[in-house]
């Protein structure tokens, strides 16, 4: 059970299963974070705890709850790869989207935490973006986002900061997508981009082979700099 937690949708007629850890203490802030196409699989949660640990609540919604609820697969096993693929092809992001702001809303009024970040994950890098540009979330981090490059015409929307992590060998964002994402946001004060030479897709998964120590630690280090300067 990757879940244990439910929060209302934004009309109120559902609920978005979501894995939730807390700090001990009052939270400093709260993050919510957006997997990968895997589900909220054992690295995501890790990463939540990570952040439950350094003082936040961290919230990490069963995005595909709407297709499969609890969806958990292995990216190092190819037949679970390609599910996750296909559970990506068909999500509609613009529920997705409304979903993290019924997240937001409910870490805001039930749980009384008014400063919240968001941190996504290759399809979530996606809709971290779609929450800076949607959403009144406080900042929001992408790692690896795909296919950003595909809806660059929402960025004059974005208010609040905005970081994303772009590995130059992602095999995922070409290199003309990554140079549209400079292009077009480069010059945008709310917005940095970080490049980072010779990484690939996943470079920051917290298990698995597609791991790079190197590049994961400086990434996450910048992410905590940020949520620290914008979350609590």
């Amino acid at each position: 059970m990757t879940t244990n937690t439910s929060i209302p949708t934004l009309d109120g007629a559902d609920s978005i299963p979501a894995y939730v850890a807390t700090p001990s203490g009052t939270p400093r802030g709260a993050i919510i974070v957006i997997q990968e196409v895997f589900g909220v699989n054992p690295g995501i949660r890790k990463k939540a705890d990570n952040w439950a640990a350094q003082g936040y609540i961290a919230v990490a919604p069963d995005v595909f709850w709407r297709q499969k609820p609890d969806v958990e697969l292995d990216p190092d096993i190819p037949e679970q790869f390609q599910e996750g693929i296909g559970y990506f092809m068909k999500h509609d992001f613009d529920l997705g989207t409304q979903d993290v702001e019924a997240v937001i809303h409910w870490i805001r009024r039930d749980q009384g935490v008014s400063k919240v970040g968001l941190v996504g994950f290759c399809m979530g890098g996606r809709i971290a973006y779609l929450a800076a540009t949607r959403t009144d979330i406080d900042a929001a981090v992408g790692y690896y986002g795909t296919g950003i490059d595909q809806i660059l015409n929402e960025s004059h929307a974005i208010a609040k900061a905005l970081l994303l992590h772009i590995p130059t060998a992602d095999g995922f964002v070409t290199p003309d997508a990554q140079q549209a994402m400079h292009a077009a946001l480069d010059g945008n004060p709310h917005v940095t981009l970080f490049d980072y030479e010779g990484l690939d897709h996943g470079f920051a998964s917290e298990m698995g082979k597609r791991r790079n120590e190197t590049g994961a630690q400086l990434a996450d280090k910048r992410t905590a700099e940020f949520f620290a300067q914008h979350v609590g």
